[in-house]
């Protein structure tokens, strides 16, 4: 039995495009939950645009005026998994609109507490994947992780992996003709930086959510709503001591 059979992975592919066999990220994705496959990882995927999503600050759209909202079961799905990641293409060098609603979505439960009376995502790993023909990518990669801990998900070394085309129109990740012209090998399938990159990702996710999963995750002392003023902290702290 591999170390990591305990674990689980939910992969977020927010494409823009409304068929999944046409995006490029979900074909990066596979590449990352292959390896995790591989090492045993229960791998499970949402494809964004496949689901009626609210937008919002919202944890049920349907409380706030939408007719329907499939976020809570989603949010279920990524409350179910010990590894969280985020892939996108790039757009105008920003990350996906359907990326941002995901952050946002994500964002709505923040407040809530695990059994710990942390914060609902503490003890939980998070990475990102991004796909374009265009500057960005480490903009994008800053955004969504930055995102993901600031919610109280850890961010292990090299959470990130990206491919970038040649800059303007071009093949994208996985494309074997452009402009009626056969290519060789799928466009970025033999990219060294990337390929180490995302197995860089893979591994030291599973690494980190491994050594959570059997320390039963961020001790709770010092970072809970109840008892932070009875450690160690800022508020007794003299500005001028220094």
């Amino acid at each position: 039995m591999s170390q990591f059979s305990d674990l689980k992975a939910v992969f977020i592919n927010c494409s823009i495009k409304k068929d999944k066999k046409n995006s490029h990220t979900q074909r990066l994705i596979n590449r990352a939950a292959g390896i995790m496959e591989a090492e045993g990882v229960s791998v499970d995927h949402i494809y964004a645009l496949d689901h009626q999503i609210a937008f919002g600050m919202v944890k049920d759209g349907t409380e706030n005026g939408y007719e329907n909202d499939d976020w809570p079961a989603l949010q279920k799905r990524i409350m179910d998994a010990d590894i969280l990641v985020v892939g996108t293409p790039i757009w105008l060098g920003v990350k996906s609109s359907v990326a941002t609603l995901v952050v946002e979505r994500l964002y709505a439960y923040s407040g809530d507490h695990n059994d710990k009376d942390q914060y609902l995502y503490y003890g939980k790993v998070g990475g990102v994947l991004i796909t374009g023909n265009e500057d960005g990518a480490k903009a994008i990669a800053m955004d969504v992780l930055y995102a993901l801990q600031h919610i109280g998900y850890t961010i292990p070394p090299q959470a990130d992996a990206t491919w970038l085309g040649e800059a303007g129109p071009g093949p994208s990740y996985g494309d074997t003709e452009w402009n009626g012209e056969k290519l060789g090998a799928p466009a970025g399938y033999d990219n060294d930086f990337t390929n180490r990159n995302t197995t860089f990702m893979a591994w030291n996710l599973m690494h980190m959510a491994k050594l959570l999963k059997e320390n039963g995750g961020i001790p709770a002392k010092g970072n809970t709503g109840k008892d932070w003023q009875h450690v160690t902290n800022a508020q007794d702290q003299n500005p001028e001591y220094r």
